[in-house]
């Protein structure tokens, strides 16, 4: 023990540390499991040790505020804080902040027995470094802990990293708000979109116009069910909020000290009923108006045929701009119907005043005129690409939501684009094909999914894909109308999609994130946020098993999970017989999988029903892909005997977005046909149509063919089976369904092509 002491006293930093790891051996460990990944890691044997007497050293006032937040975190943890010097080189943490603008977010982190150094090109950069530490901690709680050695390079690969949040459907507290930037700077994500006004609620004070809070942001109640549902209901409550504007300095100065940049959304010209209601004068009609109750879009928008509608968004921006120092405002721009502007004097006699063709060129003016403004103020705007119709304003960035075209489009006139296609960043869809999943807007877009988004299109060349600046996720809460609600529904696709614009593409690899992620989970339990645990349930794998028919593969992400099953549709115990291999389907029924965690079921079963027919695992020819929004990812979605269900969340629908569709199902040899069939939706609030014409051919040769069944009616709401008997002998079997061509006027999404939803050809 002498000699022991006497090391310490002449070691120096390093006999230091190894001497306090012998005060310490219980300590725990951390794991290198950093999300998002970094750039680039090396990990080293040996590690350092972290207790009360470690210094923080920060020279400069960003890097004191970045050690106090870190503090904050390891106090919740140890119990005590770090000490923060100007000075110091021994069993320190040292921060230090360069002037790199040409990578600002980027930086160094490196940890060995002596110390723990981060070198930030800029604030946000030492501030990330400091992520990446936190997530080196072991995830128990101790006074003492080892850091383990690494060196890491890291900077993000897209420079806008975004999270939105509506709160014009629901309202979340201030509180709240701030946690939802905790989380999102956990992630290294940068960017805040707050959608602060909608048709069901204005949220923000705007001191010339008190009746926006005093009437715009309050309902008399809301919406209970789906907007879809037939008969709706309402509660029958009345609901209301606002940020007043020095709630909306406290947040921005929060996201602020966290490296995160707020984007406020006041929308325009439509989702304006809420404005309307206090001020009816801003409308076509002159009202009376009364704020939305239910969800969906609303032919009332702002008159754009009314100079006192600009005066008074000018006005709304004046007291807007000083609260968010953000170079850009998001104008909304989205799912405007023209059919008030149709049939208004007003807004005609600007179109003809402005020489503008249509209502479409009309919202162009519109937008471009409130562009001028906020240009002259020194903001530029952002907009959902429908302010691509009628002519791009000038400077305008695009958000492309309505899958990617919007995006491409875009990019090619040499605009900025964030892209934010629904089918990948919507995290107000279902993620989980569980039974027992709260109710969502619909979609399925599991973190699986998300993980797998490329956000710069295949299309573009390589000059034009420099101007995809990165991509957000949207949560829209109709339907979320609680914080542990809306954390589920965010995490961990967010985890998964702070991946995606942080990491290198080549670095990405899904497996790996997920075994990081069974440690991040442990940090966002540490944080108490209610995420889902989907990725570790029980999931399963429809494939051709090369002999004409399907087969199941069963997997779970759970450590040492037990997977069990049963094909005559009873629910799965310990009993079942235990998953070895791929499932064979031979026969119509329900496949059910449970994996269980010692004797305990963890999370949802999984659970699928087929249809064994003819045509089951089939060669299938499509004649045009379908929309990439709704693609399932192979024309054998078509044959593998699952029928798509009605919230078209469980990618099996193809979507085809006002084409047409086709397809040929080849069989193994000429044979009888007694029925064919296929199924289609019938979902007009949320666009899709049924196709106007449905036709069935039979073919002996796959050359000739001849027309067996037709079917132009499909009243059904949500799933119409179309099941034709008919008597044929052929091989081929050609299926061909119409496009119903452009959504009408009254109709949601009016002017846009409507959705062809197919889903499983049926030949017996």
């Amino acid at each position: 023990m002498k000699k022991l002491f006497y090391l310490c006293l002449l070691g120096g930093a390093a006999a230091l540390g190894s001497c306090s790891g012998s005060r310490h051996a219980d300590a725990p460990k951390g794991k290198v499991s950093i999300i998002p990944m970094p750039a680039s890691i090396t990990e080293k044997q040996d590690s350092f040790l972290l207790d009360k007497h470690t210094v923080i050293v920060a020279t400069g006032e960003a890097d004191r505020k970045t050690a106090a937040l870190f503090n904050a975190w390891l106090k919740e943890f140890t119990g005590y804080e770090l000490d923060i010097k100007e000075t110091g080189d021994r069993n320190a943490i040292t921060l230090h902040t360069g002037n790199d603008s040409t990578n600002a977010e980027g930086y160094t982190l490196n940890v060995d027995n002596k110390g723990v150094t981060i070198n930030g090109n800029s604030g946000a950069g030492t501030f990330y470094g400091i992520q990446s530490l936190i997530q080196l901690l072991p995830v128990q709680k101790a006074d003492a802990m080892y850091i383990p050695g690494v060196s890491i390079t890291d900077a993000p690969r897209f420079a806008y990293r975004g999270l939105h949040l509506d709160v014009g459907r629901h309202f979340f507290p201030v509180e709240f708000i701030k946690k939802y930037i905790d989380l999102l700077a956990m992630h290294k994500y940068n960017t805040f979109h707050w959608h602060l006004t909608e048709d069901q609620g204005w949220r923000i004070e705007i001191k010339k116009y008190p009746r926006l809070q005093e009437v715009a942001s309050k309902r008399k109640e809301t919406m209970a069910g789906h907007y879809t549902e037939n008969n709706q209901q309402y509660d029958g409550k009345p609901y209301g909020g606002f940020y007043t504007q020095e709630q909306v300095k406290e947040v921005v100065k929060y996201a602020t000290d966290h490296f995160v940049t707020v984007i406020p959304e006041i929308e325009m010209p439509g989702h304006a009923l809420a404005a309307l209601t206090a001020y009816p004068n801003l409308g076509c009609t002159g009202g009376p108006y009364a704020v939305g109750t239910r969800w969906g879009v609303y032919d009332d928008v702002y008159c754009a045929g009314n100079d006192s509608v600009y005066a008074f968004l000018q006005d709304v921006l004046d007291e807007v701009l000083p609260l968010f120092p953000s170079k850009y405002i998001h104008i909304g721009g989205d799912e405007c119907p023209k059919v008030r502007w149709e049939k208004c004097p007003k807004c005609q006699a600007r179109m003809k005043q402005e020489g503008l063709k249509d209502a479409h060129a009309l919202q162009s003016y519109f937008i471009q005129r409130m562009e001028k403004y906020l240009n002259s103020k020194g903001r530029q705007i952002i907009g959902w690409d429908e302010i691509l119709e009628g002519g791009l304003a000038p400077n305008a960035t695009v958000m492309s939501w309505r899958g990617i075209e919007g995006g491409i489009a875009a990019a090619k006139q040499h605009h900025d684009v964030i892209m934010t296609p629904g089918s990948y960043c919507y995290f107000d869809h279902y993620q989980s094909q569980g039974h027992n999943e709260p109710l969502a807007i619909g979609g399925y877009t599991p973190v699986s999914k998300v993980y797998s988004y490329e956000p710069v299109p295949a299309e573009l060349s390589k000059e034009e894909a420099k101007y995809i600046k990165g991509a957000q996720a949207n949560l829209w809460t109709e339907y979320i109308a609680n914080t542990d609600y809306l954390e589920y529904m965010v995490y961990p696709r967010a985890s998964a999609l702070a991946e995606v614009l942080w990491t290198p593409a080549g670095k990405r690899n899904y497996d790996n994130f997920v075994d990081r992620l069974k440690v991040h989970v442990k940090r966002l339990d540490q944080k108490k946020v209610n995420y889902a645990k989907h990725v570790f349930e029980v999931t399963g794998a429809v494939t051709d098993n090369k002999k004409g028919g399907v087969e199941v593969k069963l997997d779970s992400k759970l450590d040492g999970g037990k997977i069990v099953y049963t094909l005559d549709s009873t629910a799965p115990s310990l009993q079942s017989k235990a998953y070895s291999g791929p499932v064979q389907i031979q026969q119509s029924g329900t496949l059910r999988a449970q994996v269980f965690q010692g004797d305990k079921p963890f999370g949802n079963e999984y659970s699928q029903h087929f249809i064994f027919h003819k045509a089951l695992g089939k060669k299938v020819t499509l004649a045009a892909p379908p929309s990439k929004d709704y693609d399932p990812g192979s024309s054998f979605a078509l044959v593998n005997g699952i029928e798509g269900i009605a919230s078209y969340n469980d990618g099996q629908w193809f979507g085809y977005n006002g084409k047409n569709m086709e397809a040929v199902v080849e069989l193994d040899s000429i044979q009888d046909i007694r029925l064919v069939g296929l199924n289609t939706l019938n979902l007009r609030a949320n666009w899709i149509y049924p196709p106007k014409q449905v036709t069935f051919s039979v073919s002996e040769d796959g050359k000739t063919y001849k027309e067996v069944y037709k079917q132009t009616a499909f009243n059904q709401t949500g799933i119409n089976q179309v099941r034709g008997k008919v008597e044929a002998r052929g091989r081929f079997v050609k299926l061909s369904a119409v496009n119903f061509g452009t959504i009408p006027a009254g109709g949601e999404g009016a002017g846009n092509p409507a959705w062809l939803f197919v889903d499983e050809m049926i030949i017996q």
